[in-house]
């Protein structure tokens, strides 16, 4: 009776823990479904941020061609001069133009023009530098959109160098003199059109990259007409007077000639 006792314990023991290791897997298995069906829903998501990335394109930059007009009055011209020149340098630009005036009559001003070009990048801090040489009578900027010409050269010129390359071909293939010489005038023809069109395309690149900026300096005090030295007033007299003295003596010898030639007829009224 006691070993069967023991036995029925035993067994109970062991189902015991059969059916407690059976709910744990089944506790286990369901956790990790429950977690894969939790992770599922993140894969969508995942994708959709995938996707708005991809769709998001660059802003293409503005194609601009900026002008300023700057008018300031100075203390000195000159000086401004030399100023404005070492700020072109310093902001990797060109000058383009300079029409230096002094004054040549009482209260007029000393004026001068200066047309430069920098940077597109550049331009605000370059005016911002230009600004504090005087005092600022006019500021202006303008702005041209040129992104539509360029996108047309750029189109136009895919669409000649793909004809330039389909006429080399046929020229390449061509077999009388005649029909060479004829796609030969027409390539001629198509590579004109391209050199012009890149021509002007770079060309209007160059005037997106590089703002021009024209800037006018007046003096803020009016000079007088520069005063001449002694020596200068005394070669003016002297040329003065030998012009005039030339002149009275060419008089003279015109109206001597006069006298000789109409001679005859004064003595036909001095006999008569």
């Amino acid at each position: 009776m006691m070993k069967g006792s023991q036995l029925k314990h035993q067994s109970v023991l062991v189902l015991g823990m059969l059916l407690g290791g059976i709910m744990l897997t089944s506790c286990q298995g369901v956790q990790t479904v429950d977690t894969q069906s939790g992770a599922a829903p993140s894969a969508p998501v995942a994708n959709e941020a995938n996707n708005a990335q991809a769709t998001e394109t660059p802003r293409a930059r503005p194609q601009l061609i900026k002008k300023a007009n700057v008018s300031l009055l100075v203390d000195s011209v000159e000086k401004s001069i030399d100023t404005v020149s070492q700020i072109i340098n310093k902001q990797q630009g060109d000058l383009i133009g300079l029409d230096e005036r002094q004054p040549t009559q009482e209260n007029s001003r000393y004026t001068a023009s200066i047309e430069m070009r920098v940077p597109q990048e550049l331009l605000e801090p370059t005016l911002d530098k230009l600004v504090k040489l005087g005092t600022v009578q006019s500021r202006s900027i303008t702005a041209e959109d040129a992104g539509s010409q360029i996108v047309d050269f750029q189109a136009r010129l895919s669409n000649l160098r793909k004809t330039e390359s389909n006429l080399q071909k046929i020229m390449d293939r061509a077999g009388s003199v005649k029909d060479v010489l004829s796609v030969a005038q027409e390539l001629s023809k198509v590579r004109q059109q391209i050199e012009q069109i890149d021509a002007q395309l770079k060309n209007l690149q160059n005037q997106v990259a590089y703002s021009t900026i024209s800037l006018k300096l007046e003096a803020t005090v009016a000079g007088s007409s520069p005063q001449r030295n002694f020596g200068s007033q005394i070669q003016e007299s002297w040329n003065s007077s030998t012009q005039s003295l030339g002149d009275f003596t060419t008089g003279l010898l015109k109206m001597g000639i006069w006298l000789i030639v109409y001679s005859p007829y004064w003595l036909v009224l001095v006999i008569a």
